[in-house]
């Protein structure tokens, strides 16, 4: 048999044995050449070795394509351990936000969505960014304005929060008297009015009442983000929230329809929601959810819950008070939305039913109630194989940090948010104090005490792209920063590119189950390679987020080509 495809010429990386860090691939001995040519027969590896090298020089027949890599990298093809493509994608076909660089730019954006479409009863989007606003809670009159009074709700970036115009809080029936939702808060003006931002459970008053969107733009909004995503390197994902959230529909539709049709080229694992308001009730729905969930490229097998909120509105979960402006002790100590007692007991039935659990912990209290779920579930249940991860991981106490090599627990890292920018320097570090500002984003640390590392993106939250969150997470700053933004965040916390590159890789092929067969580059594991336009570990750090992706393949199918491959 001849191969179908072979790349040649460039350097080829794949996970070392412990699956920490990214080795020039070779001789299973080391000892020789390191590979610089993939063979690839019926969707899989089929050869791996140094220019001229007489296994791949066979299978290269009349009819195999050759692609010569020039001295660019070929590594395994990035895998993002948590994302909402579905809702990204839904964003991406309405009134679009994502990317805007500036307020003036998004209120544009707004008014020419709103122009275009005079008859749409509701302006309907998401991805404004909180640093844009005084408090980051922008009023209604605003949203009026640009709107033309029509009924507007749009999802902040973090999807923590809404923006709601003065019709859409009117026809969901709001006012002075609408209480506070046990999980959110209502932003208002003096005199008790809604003020049009609204706070987690909260937007969900309002967001219920927005016409939902048709099967086709959620099926194609899937699509454009699947092609977004293999744009960017990307061949298998973990969609972070697979339900109704916030008034948007679940994705799972759209899901199965891509995956029983062919569409869906990616491979991934679906995190069925955790309504908190629900309770141990709907374990027998996500039951039935699992097994309707499996087709094609797509697995249900994940419950995903989310234990508290984020620090920029004071709802992450911390074990001490947030601070006030003026460095003062609140009352504030954020949210549990699960109780803790409870959240043990949810989560040793799940993990009985075996349910991969995936959670959401932003502040240390809440980072510490999943762990101390987990663990109950290793007591009751023993020790298993359903792999449990916590994303985010923003504000760790040290003592919890060992925990995660203690208890088989990997730490699924968002590491674009590791830097100096507006959000985490006028939003985060005036609230939290020296102490917690000095625990964020501890992946180092998480690393040198023997825990797994995963890698997300959280898009449509931040960028999809996994070189601009390696970038970050090796030089703790973002690409292109400058001032006081450039300075690195805890640079003692940052990872090399090898150990990161393997996060986004292998990592993130662990907590999907798909290690057994992608994140590596060896004989007999299927062929989802990224290849990038050069080699990330010939330039200096500070130039990683420059990298781009020239080519993409599923199976050795390319499915994204740059021109300029």
């Amino acid at each position: 048999m001849h191969a179908d495809l072979v790349l040649s010429g460039g350097p080829v990386y794949t996970p070392d044995q412990a699956r920490r860090r990214l080795v020039p691939a070779g001789p299973a001995a080391g000892d020789g050449p390191p590979a610089t040519a993939v063979a690839v027969a019926g969707g899989k590896i089929a050869a791996v070795g140094p220019a001229g090298d007489p296994q791949i020089r066979d299978l290269t027949g009349p009819a195999t394509e050759v692609i010569d890599l020039r001295g660019r990298a070929l590594l395994p093809g990035f895998q993002d351990a948590h994302v909402h493509p579905a809702f990204a994608g839904v964003t991406m076909v309405g009134c679009n936000l994502i990317g805007a660089a500036s307020l003036n730019e998004a209120l544009g954006r707004i008014r020419s969505y709103a122009d275009a479409r005079p008859d749409l009863p509701w302006i309907a989007g998401a991805g404004w960014r909180m640093e844009w606003f005084e408090g980051g809670t922008p009023g209604r009159e605003l949203l009026d304005q640009v709107t033309g009074g029509r009924a507007a709700f749009l999802l902040n970036r973090d999807a923590h929060g809404a923006w709601a115009s003065t019709r859409a809080l009117e026809l969901a029936g709001l006012d002075a008297r609408t209480p506070d939702p046990p999980d959110g808060r209502i932003e208002r003006e003096p005199g008790g009015a809604p003020q049009g931002s609204l706070h987690e459970g909260a937007a969900t008053l309002v967001g219920r009442h927005v016409p939902p969107v048709s099967f086709e733009d959620r099926l194609a909004g899937l699509l454009l983000a699947q092609a977004h995503m293999h744009a960017r390197g990307i061949t298998a994902w973990q969609d972070a929230i697979v339900g109704d959230y916030l008034g948007s529909a679940d994705p799972l539709p759209a899901y199965l329809a891509a995956a029983r049709s062919g569409q869906l080229t990616a491979r991934v694992q679906g995190a069925l929601w955790w309504d908190r308001h629900r309770g141990r009730d709907q374990l027998a729905d996500l039951l039935g959810r699992r097994e309707q969930g499996q087709a094609g490229r797509f697995r249900a097998n994940t419950v995903k819950i989310m234990q508290d909120g984020v620090a920029e509105n004071f709802t992450a979960g911390m074990i001490e008070p947030y601070t006030d402006s003026c460095g003062c002790q609140t009352a504030g100590r954020g949210l549990s939305y699960v109780d803790p007692a409870e959240l043990r007991e949810v989560v040793t039935q799940l993990d009985a039913e075996r349910f991969q659990v995936h959670f959401h912990a932003i502040g240390d209290r809440a980072v510490r109630e999943v762990l101390d779920a987990i663990e109950a579930a290793r007591a009751a249940n023993g020790r298993n194989d359903h792999r449990h991860h916590i994303a985010h991981l923003q504000i760790m106490h040290p003592a919890d940090v060992p925990r995660f090599a203690a208890l088989g627990v990997t730490a699924n890292m968002q590491a674009l948010w590791a830097a100096h920018e507006p959000q985490m320097d006028d939003l985060t570090i005036p609230f939290i104090g020296p102490q917690r500002t000095a625990r964020q984003y501890l992946f180092g640390d998480l690393l040198r005490s023997g825990a797994r590392l995963a890698a997300g993106s959280d898009w449509s939250v931040s960028s999809a792209n996994p070189l601009r969150a390696i970038h970050v997470a090796v030089n703790r700053a973002l690409p292109g920063a400058t001032g006081a933004e450039a300075e690195p965040f805890l640079p003692e916390q940052g990872l090399s590119l090898a150990e990161a590159l393997a996060a986004y890789t292998a990592g993130s092929a662990y907590v999907n189950h798909l290690d057994g067969e992608t994140g590596a580059i060896e004989p007999g594991m299927l062929a989802d390679l990224a290849v990038l336009d050069r080699d990330p570990f010939a330039g200096p750090p500070g130039e990683i987020a420059s990298t781009r992706v020239l080519a993409t393949c599923v199976e050795g199918e390319r499915v994204y080509t740059a021109d300029d491959l």
